[in-house]
């Protein structure tokens, strides 16, 4: 097929190049701080046949500024100074184009330069660094409502989500009903002597005194879910089986009296038998205060029983949740019109005896147009399958997408640092320095320690693209993938320096950095916020992975580390995380268990402890050692504490 005819006003790119080398151009930039217009002079480079132009930025004036060239070491050439600006005699309003191609150029760009221009002055590693803020996330508000049977992998789902979104800095939080009834009953024996039975009977739904109990649990963590996320939280988890549809209803009638909450509702569907046996074992095994004083036999045999209960009533969450659907007890249907809807309400006023004014109490109703936007993710066998509906918005869509890539399988993952370079050694920060020869030793010394561990398991091990770690792991025998994401975090003008030479020349940065280390972006560089954001997509991947084995940097491991242990950002910055030590972290359902291989290769410490908050130095710098929250499942919620 031959190609299309140029269009009549098409510009001439030779004529347009001879242009470029004769004349200057002008082109606006954004508005400086003082009001006054800033402009981009492009200019031809001397001796140069081609145009190449160079770029700075300067106030706009007869004569181009000496001020805020674009640093050498990005590979552009300073402005010429000697080359003067001359007027436009043809007043042209365009760029002060001086030829007829270049007019012509102007005028077929002039929308284009009109939406484009610059708001703000375009980054620059001149003065210092700068704080970067958290980001805004206050009109998130988002009510998850698990829904499923007994040993399905709810809870596990939950804290796994919770974890994630907290690493992110979203303000979460699980609502737990089984916790709120084993807090009220122990409450309870303590104040009045009296233990509640909660076998399997308890949660028989024809135990009616029993529903009414767990009923009236399940409206008070929601209604404790509202109020916090009005409080200023972001994503609200109901953890609770809501496994019919009236108590769906329920929940979202509540909901929709919020104008700014969102429901979404989460089932989690698991018919694998080995899967279900684990879980039931688990809970028989844990030290669940239901069972107290039983034997795990026997408290296994309760928990299937109380898995039956539930099984005889349970309804799976629908596309069209409640259409053409009245709850028997008349509790929670579809809204009836309005003058029936008038006469049931008053009704109910006076049943209760209450006033019967237009603020009188309603039933909880689901209207036709809720039963047309139910929201959900169906989990089936912990991500084998995933049914995603209505899901809108990015905070929804990322939730979704991070539950889709979770797994049970059993593995292993391992964190391990370079081994020691040559600028540890010299104490610099940052570079692409080759390892020192006791950092060769440890890079002999790796592969029979995890080998060691791993076994014949299957393993990859994932670096960075810096010397370093690569050479770390290029003894290993397993397969080896590099990600960029995984460099170290970008020191800016700092890199290559000491922390001495860091505090001599840039004074204000290195106190300001040490009064928010998690925060504070070098100039030129990165925070450790920034390194947070670009290793969401290694998160990810791990997730989906098995066992792993990331030869890594010290901020990164940092960050790492801490979303496996769910550690708060303000002392991320301050684990200790040596060199020529292995982390073997096991994940399980609540949290990950924690063993660590120290290799007897002598190594420089390259931790700086968290400095001292008092002015006069106080006790002195602290050393972080992060407080890791054990594995163990938290029945009453204390762990919130």
């Amino acid at each position: 097929m031959a190609d299309p005819p140029l269009a009549k006003e098409s510009i001439d790119l030779s004529a347009l190049n001879r242009a470029l080398e004769e004349h200057t151009i002008e082109i606006p930039a954004g508005v400086a701080e003082d009001g006054t217009l800033q402009t981009v002079h492009v200019v031809p480079l001397p001796h140069t046949p081609a145009p190449n132009p160079a770029v700075i930025i300067s106030q706009a004036d007869d004569t181009p500024s000496q001020g805020q060239s674009v640093p050498p070491s990005r590979g552009v050439p300073p402005h010429p100074a000697s080359t003067p600006l001359l007027p436009d005699p043809s007043g042209s309003p365009f760029y002060g184009a001086r030829s007829s191609a270049l007019k012509k150029f102007d005028q077929s760009l002039a929308q284009t330069r009109i939406a484009s221009t610059a708001t703000t002055p375009p980054m620059s590693v001149a003065g210092i660094g700068n704080k970067v803020a958290k980001p805004d996330y206050s009109e998130a508000k988002i009510v998850l409502a698990l829904v499923g049977l007994p040993a399905r992998g709810k809870s596990y789902l939950s804290n796994k989500l919770t974890r994630y979104l907290t690493w992110l800095e979203y303000s979460v939080k699980v609502f737990n009903v089984g916790q709120l009834r084993r807090k009220k009953a122990r409450l309870r024996q303590e104040q009045e002597g009296v233990k509640e039975d909660h076998g399997a009977a308890f949660f028989s739904h024809s135990n009616e005194a029993a529903m009414k109990k767990r009923d009236g649990l399940a409206e008070e963590c929601l209604e404790e879910l509202i109020t916090w996320l009005k409080k200023g939280g972001n994503v609200g988890i109901h953890d609770a089986t809501n496994s019919t549809r009236s108590r769906r209803a329920k929940i979202a009638a509540r909901v929709s009296r919020e104008p700014n909450l969102v429901l979404v509702f989460l089932e989690s569907l698991c018919d694998d038998p080995a899967v279900i046996a684990a879980n039931v074992a688990l809970k028989a095994s844990s030290g669940d205060p239901d069972y107290k004083n039983m034997s795990r036999e026997e408290a296994e045999a309760d928990f299937i029983k109380r898995i039956k209960q539930y099984e005889a009533v349970y309804e799976p969450v629908e596309s069209f949740e409640w259409e053409g659907w009245k709850d028997p007890k008349g509790e929670a249907g579809l809204e009836d019109p309005p003058e029936e809807r008038e006469k049931r309400r008053l009704e109910d006023v006076d049943e209760a005896g209450l006033d019967s004014g237009p603020h009188a109490p309603k039933k909880a109703l689901v209207t036709k147009e809720m039963a047309k936007r139910v929201s959900y993710l169906k989990i089936i066998n912990v991500g084998k399958q995933v049914e995603v509906v209505r899901i809108n918005g990015y905070l929804q869509s990322r939730i979704a997408y991070y539950l889709m890539n979770l797994h049970l399988k059993p593995r292993s993952i391992f964190f391990t640092r370079h081994g020691e370079s040559q600028y540890n050694l010299e104490g610099k920060i940052g570079g692409d320095s080759p390892l020192s020869e006791r950092g060769r030793q440890y890079a002999r010394a790796l592969p029979s320690l995890i080998l060691d561990n791993i076994g014949d398991a299957p393993l990859t091990v994932w670096t960075s693209t810096l010397q370093r770690t690569i050479e770390t792991a290029s003894m290993l025998p397993y397969p080896k993938l590099a990600w960029k994401s995984l460099d170290e975090l970008d020191a800016g003008v700092c890199d290559g320096m000491t922390y001495e030479e860091i505090e001599r020349e840039y004074p204000e940065d290195f106190a300001n950095r040490d009064e928010d280390k998690f925060n504070y972006r070098y100039r030129g560089g990165e925070s450790y916020r920034d390194v947070v954001v670009r290793l969401e997509p290694v998160i990810m991947e791990l997730e989906r992975q098995e066992n792993i084995l990331i030869v890594g940097h010290q901020a990164i491991v940092r960050c790492l580390y801490a979303y496996f242990h769910n550690l708060p950002q303000a002392d991320l910055p301050y684990i200790n995380i040596p060199l020529h030590t292995v982390i073997k972290l096991t994940p399980k359902a609540y949290g990950c268990d924690e063993e660590r291989y120290k290799v007897p290769i002598e190594a420089v410490s390259t931790h700086r402890p968290k400095p001292p908050t008092e002015p006069n130095g106080g006790d002195g710098p602290k050393i972080i050692e992060p407080k890791i929250k054990s594995s163990a499942r938290d029945y009453y919620g204390d762990g919130d504490k």
